[in-house]
Order: C-alpha cells, then structure tokens, then sequence
C-alpha cells in the first residue's frame, strides 16, 4: 500500500503546486515556498520532494514547451491528481480537528465554521 500521509514541507509544496497551476515547475515553486514560509529550501530538496510525490501517485508532470528565457530548455510542470486532492483535504480535514479541539482557539474555529 503506497504512503499516503503528507509531511509538513510535502503538504506546502501540494499547496503550491495548485496555486501555481501551469506556472507550477520546480524553480518556480521553491521561489514560491521562499516567498510565501520566509524560510529557504534548496531546488534539490524541491526537486526531490516532487519526485517522491509523484512516486506516491499524487502529482503528474509533463514538459512544457521550450521557452527562449531557459536558454531553449523546457519546463517540467506539475499537476495535483485527484489522490493528491484527496490527501490534501485529508490532511487538512485532520489538522482542522486538531485545532477545534485545542482550547484556545476551539471557540474561534467554531465560530468561524459556522460562517
């Protein structure tokens, strides 16, 4: 049975994935890890966790078209799969449970549910 819980740097760049859309290619989703956490993430580790994620059946890719700016090269793009939806929302409806149960915030996410 393939692995299908998420770490919290794998979760991130799930994320990222679908809100880059076509724009979703290593380069770009490091820079945008970067940009949205604060914090620095080497290409190696985003390529290496996109491998992995692909591996476990939650992304696809396929190259895109040359483009003059990579020198003629192409762009390897990503895209979230329905198991990769299915995850994320897992993962979320889980995180979600955790906090409601937590004291300090519980009222708050409550509230914020019944909206």
């Amino acid at each position: 049975m393939k692995e299908t819980r998420l770490g919290e740097f794998e979760e991130v760049i799930l994320l990222l994935v679908g809100i880059l859309g076509e724009e979703a290619y290593a380069f770009k989703i490091a820079e945008e890890y970067e940009t949205q956490s604060g914090r620095a993430t080497s290409i190696g580790a985003t390529h290496s966790t996109l491998d992995r994620m692909e591996a476990k059946g939650f992304l696809k890719s396929e190259m895109g078209n040359a483009t003059a700016e990579r020198g003629g090269r192409r762009k390897r793009i990503f895209t979230i799969t329905a198991l990769g939806k299915r995850v994320l929302k897992e993962s979320r409806d889980f995180r979600m449970s955790l906090w409601s149960q937590y004291p300090a915030f519980a009222d708050k996410l409550n509230y914020l549910g019944a909206l």
